[in-house]
């Protein structure tokens, strides 16, 4: 089970260290370009990866509960399967999965009673002398990795280029979402359990 607590805790820290560096620099709608199509673009967002959302304050706390469950699940399957011996590509993709699920936990679980407020304005402070901006499990989860590849103006497209593609503002943009380690190592965990490792999902 070292292997596997070890992965976890890496990408975590990873995922943390970068988060907190990103909310105590840098005001909401803030970007630094690394390419033209990378981009390092501070938001928050109130539920699941990639910026998706449970509808008003129910909805999150029914997704953190959620979250916990399914971090607890995970936790002890992968205790089994390690105890079973299991290939380390199953147990690589589930620990992966793992990491970013925790990552993300921790945000919506703490990250309202560390941190002030983030705006457009102003930098967010860490423990704050008038207390956090949210309570336990009401957080937001910072994320920061945005790759607008193919950008494409709606008045200037095609005209066989079906309207339902392009957003309010008038674009297509791939891709839009803005995502953070955490959710980058679920994509991953997934990704690899369905390609590599589907003889374990098969048996599972």
């Amino acid at each position: 089970m070292k292997k596997p607590l070890l992965l976890v805790f890496f990408v975590l820290l990873l995922d943390q260290a970068l988060k907190f560096y990103i909310k105590l620099t840098m005001t909401i709608g803030q970007e630094i370009p690394v390419t033209n199509w990378f981009i390092i673009h501070f938001t928050e967002n109130n539920g699941m990866a990639f910026g998706l959302e449970f509808a008003g304050e129910w909805g999150k706390l029914a997704l953190s509960i959620f979250r916990i469950l399914a971090v607890i699940v995970i936790l002890v399957y992968l205790v089994l399967l390690t105890r079973k011996k299991t290939s380390f590509g199953a147990i690589f993709g589930l620990s992966m999965i793992l990491a970013g699920a925790i990552g993300n936990i921790i945000d919506s679980a703490f990250y309202g009673l560390l941190f002030s407020s983030s705006s457009y304005h102003n930098v967010a402070s860490f423990l704050p002398e008038a207390g956090g901006y949210a309570g336990f499990l009401h957080g937001k989860v910072v994320d920061m990795f945005y790759f607008p590849i193919l950008i494409l103006n709606q008045a200037e497209a095609p005209a066989w280029i079906p309207n339902f593609i392009f957003g309010n503002d008038g674009y297509f943009i791939f891709f839009r979402p803005v995502f953070n380690i955490a959710d980058a190592a679920i994509t991953i965990g997934v990704l690899w359990l369905l390609l590599f490792e589907r003889k374990f999902l098969k048996g599972h």
